[in-house]
């Protein structure tokens, strides 16, 4: 299942930490409500993204694949 986001973050080149602090700087392109994605092939991204969610108090939606098949990390702006 795909979700539909507002943001798509393309972190495919960025390892750990990179793409959760992209995330965090982007955060605020969203309005409250709305998700945004992250792309990433860094195997990481599949705990960081999750784990600062619970941090951060956002909402980790789950995971699907980008157009091309690589996996895409989705977050609901909670606040």
């Amino acid at each position: 299942m795909t979700h539909d986001v507002s943001v798509e973050l393309d972190c495919r080149g960025l390892v750990c930490p990179r793409p959760v602090i992209e995330l965090a700087r982007h955060l605020g392109d969203v309005v409250v409500g709305d998700l945004v994605a992250v792309v990433a092939v860094d195997p990481a991204a599949r705990y960081d993204v999750p784990a600062w969610c619970r941090m951060r108090e956002q909402e980790y939606v789950g995971a699907d694949t980008a157009a091309d098949g690589v996996a895409r990390y989705v977050v609901r702006r909670l606040s």
